[in-house]
């Protein structure tokens, strides 16, 4: 249900930004059900939202290299600060933002910002050298895919976990293709430098892992307790303009891919949550004022 509040004032190092598009997120649907195991402010109403494609029309002080007219693209902290982006108009910090691409329409780009920067930390923090193997659970989800071209993109052996349906996905990213079916223990036993555990199979990937190697886990509670000298990490994506420009430059030569389910108006916003909450969603729910 949409609701009307005041219109959004930047302050020093801010920007306001007229939305194009915004993305709905699992996590929005936890957060609207009240299921979500955080406490969250009492305050409502929320306006949820991470993800931002539009274009500035206000700019506070002290903002250097922004300015009103500009397209750009970014990603809210939403858990730290509850500043949501399915509203027409959002004020954001401005280091959170960088220049939208070019050439790409705002409801695709929008699915880049949060999932993008996910699985460009995921490999961040595994800093592994090219020629690496890496196995990818969850490979055809909207991180997924981001990691797996990443990952190619890094020049590393990638191995996508998926579901059968999702073979030519998995395989188009220069993946090898696991399906969900199969025991990924029995597919490598400790012959993988690391694994992203998009999927929450949980500590008994870290079976495949090579002694010394590394395991990122899709979110803090859920990181395992290093053993046999693995380097175990936990995604807690954060703003980060830099690496969003690097991963629009990506997106812009089709390095890797941007991928819409569906694109739904504030008024279908009850449709765009219930298509999502199906499940088996193959790109991003779009959002539009």
């Amino acid at each position: 249900m949409a609701t009307d509040l005041p219109m959004p004032e930047p302050g020093p190092g801010q920007v306001r930004v007229r939305v194009a598009a915004s993305v709905v997120h699992p996590v929005d649907l936890m957060i609207r059900a009240g299921r979500f195991p955080a406490p969250l402010p009492a305050g409502l109403p929320y306006v949820p939202g991470w993800d931002v494609v539009g274009t500035i029309d206000a700019v506070g002080t002290s903002v250097e290299g922004l300015a009103v007219g500009d397209d750009v693209i970014g990603f809210s902290p939403w858990l730290r600060t509850t500043v949501g982006t399915h509203a027409e108009y959002v004020v954001l910090e401005a280091a959170w933002l960088t220049a939208a691409p070019t050439g790409i329409a705002a409801t695709e780009a929008a699915t880049l910002p949060t999932n993008g920067l996910a699985a460009a930390q995921a490999l961040d923090l595994l800093a592994l050298p090219a020629g690496s193997s890496v196995l990818v659970s969850g490979a055809a989800g909207q991180v997924g895919g981001f990691t797996l071209a990443l990952a190619r993109v890094a020049g590393l052996r990638v191995t996508g976990i998926a579901g059968a349906g999702d073979r030519e996905f998995v395989e188009s990213q220069g993946a090898a293709f696991v399906p969900r079916s199969d025991d990924p223990l029995l597919v490598a036993p400790g012959g993988f430098d690391a694994v992203v555990d998009l999927a929450v199979i949980g500590p008994s990937l870290l079976d495949v892992v090579r002694d010394g190697g590394g395991y990122v886990a899709a979110s803090p509670p859920l990181r395992p307790e290093p053993v046999r000298g693995i380097r175990t990490f936990a995604l807690d994506v954060l703003p980060d303009s830099t690496r969003l420009g690097e991963l629009v430059r990506l997106a812009e030569s089709g390095d890797i891919p941007l991928r819409v389910a569906g694109v739904y108006s504030f008024a279908e916003a009850a449709v765009a949550h219930h298509r999502l909450a199906q499940g088996g969603v193959r790109g991003g729910v779009v959002i539009v004022p």
